[in-house]
């Protein structure tokens, strides 16, 4: 068979590889525990629900605007008002079949071949292949310091006349950490002198604890949504948490939105009736979905510190957001897709490998799960990294004995 040389060239997502071994580890009756997916157990809200209900009971599911219903972008630009102080008009917003679309068609836009794109680690997996997909060059800044949060001065170092965008993911998955606002100010500031774009996904903006705020990078231009170079990426999957309905949308000025309108028009057409509905339902309901998600979130997160601080060997930061965390198990392994597929076998917990979002020897670990599936995978990667903690354990009803460390 012969398949093209960009589509040989585009790596696996790892995090829907893993959801598949982990689904086939279930059916045969394993005790897997998830903790490498990025998505939580709440159900969606009910409003959302009857919204799109309301349409399947109609029964009149059509073709929809390319660039979104008009309902549900009045919805968008309402909620654009009330969390980032603009106004975009209806002919700035586009909708698309989740924010990874809405980031893909975006970057098809905006990118000719070798165009260079500026991705700072850690960073979201799909990236770098989406800008290699439209034929860029993705840059990846990574912190000198080794942490996560990079300085301004690496940023600009990494610039050239090439420079097309750079992307910006805060809170950040993977990580969890918010970007400071001296640092989001600095980067509006530069890209604006510049005449780079500067892209926020900014899919956790309001999934963020202990009081924190991440502030929009609108906040730091006196320009209009017309005029600047910031582009916003948003959706419901995350705040909301449905991550199955697939509804992002992007924030653009009006000749940048209508070439992804026409992109989106010879690819997908058009999103599902049915799912914006829902996204609508969502976005003009009761928001205490989103309280209650976020609070569930850092009870979590609380636990799962406190699990890692018990272990011995393991760096971690205390995120401020998302749904993740990105501890440091390069004690154990620098290797850590060696590592987390280790951990799957003999312990049956999955985990992302750092690797994959230019962290080695971290791996993400997800808490948007139950406190049980928390403390139990902890309870296990402990049993098959730690020499101190207990030689045997309980997986499943199957009593298991260490042996090789």
């Amino acid at each position: 068979m012969s398949i093209s040389t960009l589509a040989r060239s585009i790596a696996e997502s790892p995090t829907l590889s893993l959801n598949e071994q982990a689904r086939v580890l279930r059916e045969k009756g394993e005790a897997v525990i998830h903790l490498g997916a990025g998505e939580p157990k709440n159900k969606a809200p009910i409003a959302a629900i009857l919204s799109s209900a309301a349409k399947l009971t109609a029964g009149d599911i059509k073709y929809t605007p390319t660039d979104g219903i008009p309902s549900l972008k009045k919805a968008i630009i309402r909620y654009t008002e009330e969390n980032y102080n603009r106004v975009p008009a209806p002919e700035q917003v586009m909708v698309s079949g989740g924010a990874k679309q809405a980031l893909f068609n975006l970057l098809f836009a905006l990118v000719n071949p070798q165009d260079e794109v500026i991705v700072l680690a850690p960073y979201w997996v799909s990236y770098p292949e989406m800008i290699r997909m439209v034929y860029g060059v993705p840059v990846i800044v990574t912190p000198e310091d080794g942490g996560f949060i990079p300085r301004m001065k690496e940023i600009e170092q990494a610039v050239s006349s090439y420079t097309k965008a750079i992307i910006v993911n805060s809170p950040n998955n993977p990580s969890g950490a918010i970007y400071p606002e001296s640092l989001i100010a600095e980067i509006v500031e530069f890209c604006e002198r510049k005449g780079i774009y500067l892209i926020m996904d900014d899919i956790y903006h309001k999934l963020v604890f202990d009081g924190k705020v991440a502030e929009p990078a609108y906040r730091f231009t006196t320009k209009d949504i017309e005029t600047t170079k910031v582009i916003t990426i948003n959706g419901i999957s995350k705040l909301y948490g449905m991550t199955g309905f697939r509804i992002g949308w992007v924030i653009a000025n009006k000749e940048l939105t209508a070439v992804m309108t026409n992109i989106q028009a010879q690819t997908t057409s058009c999103t599902s009736l049915v799912l914006q509905a829902a996204a609508e339902g969502a976005l003009t309901g009761l928001q205490s979905t989103i309280e209650a998600l976020r609070l569930t979130l850092q009870n979590n997160r609380n636990v799962m510190m406190q699990e890692l601080c018990s272990f011995n060997g393991v760096r971690i930061v205390k995120p401020d957001g998302t749904y993740y965390c990105l501890p440091d198990f390069s004690a154990y392994n620098r290797d850590s897709i060696g590592l987390s597929k280790f951990l799957l076998k003999k312990a049956l917990v999955v985990t992302v490998p750092g690797k994959e979002f230019g962290m080695e020897g971290h791996l993400r670990l997800s808490y948007a799960t139950t406190i049980k599936d928390v403390k139990q995978g902890i309870e296990r990667i402990k049993w098959a990294l730690d020499p101190a903690a207990p030689n045997e354990i309980y997986i499943g009803e199957r009593k298991l004995v260490r042996d090789w460390l």
